[in-house]
């Protein structure tokens, strides 16, 4: 009797086992890896917002291959290495398809390692400052040639800038950006004391002598401008330092990369109003498909203040793109996935189309706005035609060897075309 119990026990277990694989099974799980509280909370949580109207907006069509979306969310709380752990969490413990997640280069450093050892995928969406291409990530927001370059050349070209303050916050992205805008400039023949770089904390709140800095440097009696790689909450003390010092876009103009629609709903727009950004995408853009963005967006929240902004349109395009691929290759396995992303086109939200590259980057327009005092952006300039975005920059001198290409026969994120070697993921 206590042999026929025991192995009783033991297929019940099995059997229960084997029910929760199947229910497991019936879904396919998206993870959303973005920070909901702390300083990044202002810029991320409405991308987990995004992923969720995406899932949403799948599930009403039918899911993917029969089954439908679940969503996982979590929060790694503004926290760098919280994110490495939140990745971990996803792929052993929730056992997720796929991630679409973080905003700063800090956070998905943090999460790289963990995507690569554990062949996780994940899709990032925020422009960035290059250098890096894995096989575990797409990357869906723009690359320095995609944003800062252009923004770059457009303050030299149409406003005749010759004085630079590169204003960025102290981590990653703004830093080897700021190198490679520098590095650019001079080679444009900007003299080295007519380039000022600072950087602050994450947060940081007194800009008061920062300010004041920038605007001794800008009243040599050169046109001067701000290259702000700022992030975060950050920005709202920023700009309200320069109203209060009387600095206006027509005196000093700054081009924020990280500035969007969604910061600026939070604040008073007025002390900003003519001061620009760059991005790829901006709500007043027109489009049918922009239309239809904005109304499913509102109507998602509903809320009718509610804007859209860059990111959400990376989201949305990364999102799709996933969604045909996991449709093309008959599975949500990664490696699977990998292999139909690449060259796979989905709408962007300009009323162009976004082209999945090589080297895991996408193909899209550039455009520049100029603040409003309804916190939109009016377009005051954009690229005639998509530009593909570059992993490794022209401009440094350990990169412009280096290219990206996941297919065969490179199959090699950073690839020296002079040795014919790949030193690397």
């Amino acid at each position: 009797m206590k042999i026929k119990t025991i192995v009783s026990g033991i297929a019940l277990s099995l059997s229960a086992t084997m029910m929760s694989a199947a229910m497991a099974a019936d879904t396919i799980k998206v993870g959303v890896l973005h920070s909901l509280s702390g300083t990044m909370a202002i810029s991320e949580t409405t991308l987990k917002d995004t992923v969720l109207m995406m899932i949403e907006e799948q599930n009403k069509k039918g899911g993917l291959l029969g089954m439908q979306l679940e969503p996982v969310v979590v929060d790694p709380a503004s926290n760098w290495p919280l994110f490495a752990e939140k990745t971990r969490e996803l792929l052993t413990q929730e056992q997720v398809d796929v991630i679409f997640g973080c905003w700063t280069s800090v956070s998905r450093k943090s999460a790289l390692p963990v995507l690569e050892e554990l062949n996780g995928l994940m899709f990032y969406p925020v422009q960035y400052e290059g250098e890096e291409s894995s096989n575990n990530v797409f990357y869906t927001g723009a690359a320095p040639n995609q944003q800062a370059i252009p923004a770059v050349d457009y303050l030299m070209n149409d406003l005749e800038v010759q004085r630079w303050v590169l204003a960025g916050t102290d981590y990653v992205y703004p830093r080897t950006t700021n190198k490679i805008l520098e590095s650019y400039l001079i080679a444009k023949g900007v003299a080295p004391e007519d380039i000022m770089v600072n950087y602050t904390p994450f947060g940081h709140s007194d800009w008061q002598s920062i300010v004041a800095d920038v605007k001794k440097f800008g009243g040599a009696g050169k046109k001067t401008a701000v290259v702000s790689t700022i992030n975060g909450d950050a920005n709202v003390p920023f700009y309200k330092e320069l109203a209060n010092q009387g600095i206006s876009a027509e005196d000093i103009p700054v081009i924020a990369f990280s500035v969007g629609e969604e910061e600026l709903s939070g604040i008073d727009a007025k002390p900003l109003v003519g001061h620009l950004a760059a991005w790829n995408y901006f709500q007043s853009v027109e489009s049918d498909a922009n239309d239809e963005f904005i109304e499913q967006w509102k109507s998602f929240t509903k809320d009718p203040k509610r804007v859209t902004n860059d990111p959400m349109e990376a989201t949305y395009i990364g999102f799709n793109m996933w969604a045909k691929a996991v449709e093309k290759a008959g599975t949500a396995d990664v490696d699977a996935v990998k292999a139909a992303m690449i060259g796979m086109q989905t709408p962007n939200l300009t009323g162009g189309v976004a082209v999945m590259n090589k080297n895991h980057h996408l193909s899209k327009p550039v455009v520049i706005g100029e603040i409003q005092q309804d916190g939109q952006f009016e377009v005051v300039w954009e690229t005639e035609e998509l530009v593909v975005g570059d992993a490794w920059s022209n401009y440094l001198d350990g990169s412009k060897d280096l290219i990206s290409d996941w297919t065969a026969p490179i199959n090699c994120g950073n690839y020296n075309e002079k040795t014919k070697t790949c030193s690397g993921q």
